[in-house]
């Protein structure tokens, strides 16, 4: 989450209190302005702290017309009402809420199912805050594995991790905090991720494992993990190194084991360790839920788990925090109830022909070019077409801003930083009608845009709130 700073020395700023926030008599009801950045000398009415509240959040975007967020922005008011009733659960005291703990259990299980585990009832598995601790959970376990075979070395050596340039900031976070070299394979030409035999060649005795990602964020795309793994196979048998994959599935692994069903990049590649999903992308869940599996007990070295009893009974826990509320995992358990897979197939299904149509007619107004098509996540990235100088994406993006949608807008990493383009996320709730909308508003901008003398935006890192 984003580091905020204090507000400094200046005056102190205050709320304003409209005398009809008193719950009784507006005059003698009325509290004194609270203060924004102290805790307030008195209580005040419930009424008018919710009202002061709520009035600062109007200013908010609307997360349905976020485009820029993998985030699920809606659920079924059934699935909501669950989650009020499991608020106070917290989901670490298995013991206290051992049906929340149950639930959870079967969520693993039907994952590690749906992602063909060789055995999913010995297949290992926690639900997460999301994928950030997921990866870092993989990542700590692909350490100390590799610490445990290279005993003799570790800690003199220093580890390394294998991965393409556009990986989510969370591996260059689990990098920095756990002291592992970060290999990055360059994006090269129109290729914007990861390539396999790249990846291979920069393998060492040092490497804790490689990196694949079932959805780039960049643009969408499906790094090939399968072409991965018979990389890595062919490295073992002309070096003997054994190098273990893990999949960053954030939003690919709850899109693929629906509309792809040929495409082989889960634990039926005996190469790949484990995965990685966000429940609350694809997995159609508000915010924060992830889940990590791996594919058997050897691959989760059981010194990372710890065992407490105080709560009551004996509990496993493999995490980096402790208390969170189990309404998350709840709310994954329904959505998985509620759907299965001939549902989750349709509602998936959908939003790809969203992204699909939108992309069709986007290219269709002639100019943009498509990077992506939204044919593998039902994501699409397009940038300006060569003829066109008069604006750029980072204009683009702040103009349709002033019609409500917030659409990224942003540059490639290092080899593509040429490259700067817009990316249009379609999740449930982006309807067919809405995707409408955004393709007029669009095409009724760019006769203003056509008009520019030139790009107009001066600091295109500020452009967008959008940094990847």
């Amino acid at each position: 989450m984003p580091l905020h700073e204090g507000p400094g020395r200046a005056a102190e700023s205050r709320l304003s209190v409209n005398p009809f926030y008193g719950p009784a008599n507006p005059l003698g009801d009325m509290a004194e302005a609270p203060p924004t950045h102290r805790l307030p000398d008195q209580p005040i009415a419930p009424a008018t702290a919710h009202q002061l509240v709520r009035d600062e959040l109007m200013l908010d975007g609307n997360a349905r017309l976020n485009l820029a967020t993998f985030v699920t922005t809606w659920m079924e008011p059934e699935a909501g009402l669950l989650m009020a009733e499991c608020r106070d659960k917290n989901m670490i005291d298995k013991d206290e809420y051992p049906r929340t703990a149950e639930l959870e259990r079967r969520c693993v299980a039907m994952l590690a199912d749906l992602w063909h585990a060789p055995d999913p009832a010995s297949a290992v598995g926690c639900s997460t805050t999301g994928s950030s601790e997921a990866c870092m959970l993989a990542g700590m376990a692909l350490k100390r594995r590799w610490a445990k075979r290279n005993a003799d070395r570790y800690p003199g050596a220093r580890p390394n991790l294998v991965m393409g340039v556009n990986v989510q900031v969370c591996w260059e976070k689990f990098c920095n905090f756990w002291e592992v070299e970060a290999r990055l394979v360059p994006m090269e030409g129109e290729r914007f991720h990861l390539d396999p035999q790249a990846a291979a060649e920069l393998c060492d005795e040092n490497t804790i494992g490689v990196v694949g990602i079932l959805g780039s964020t960049f643009d969408g795309s499906y790094e090939p993990i399968a072409d991965l793994c018979a990389a890595l196979d062919a490295l073992r048998e002309r070096t003997g190194l054994d190098v273990p994959v893990h999949v960053d599935g954030a939003s690919g692994a709850m899109v693929a084991p629906f509309l792809d069903e040929d495409l082989v990049w889960d634990f039926r590649l005996p190469r790949v360790a484990s995965i990685n999903t966000s429940g609350h992308k694809y997995g159609l869940v508000y915010p924060g839920v992830g889940w990590a599996l791996w594919r058997d007990a050897e691959a989760l070295p059981e010194d990372l788990v710890f065992r407490v009893n105080y709560l009551g009974g004996d509990m496993p826990t493999f995490a980096l925090n402790f208390s969170r509320p189990g309404a998350q995992v709840v709310a994954q358990y329904y959505t998985f109830l509620r759907l299965g897979r001939d549902g989750y197939r349709a509602v998936q299904q959908a939003a790809r022909d969203v992204a699909r149509n939108l992309a069709g007619r986007v290219e269709a107004l002639g100019d943009f070019r498509l990077l992506t098509r939204g044919d593998e996540l039902p994501v699409f990235a397009f940038t300006t077409a060569p003829d066109v100088t008069a604006y750029d994406v980072f204009d683009v993006s702040r103009r349709l801003r002033e019609h409500g949608w917030l659409v990224p807008a942003y540059t490639f990493p290092k080899n593509r930083e040429d490259l700067s383009v817009l990316r249009v996320v379609c999740r449930n709730g982006f309807s067919a009608d809405l995707a409408d909308l955004l393709a007029q508003d669009l095409e009724r901008l760019l006769p203003d845009l056509r008009r520019q003398p030139r790009p107009l935006t001066e600091d295109k890192g500020a452009a967008t709130s959008f940094h990847h």
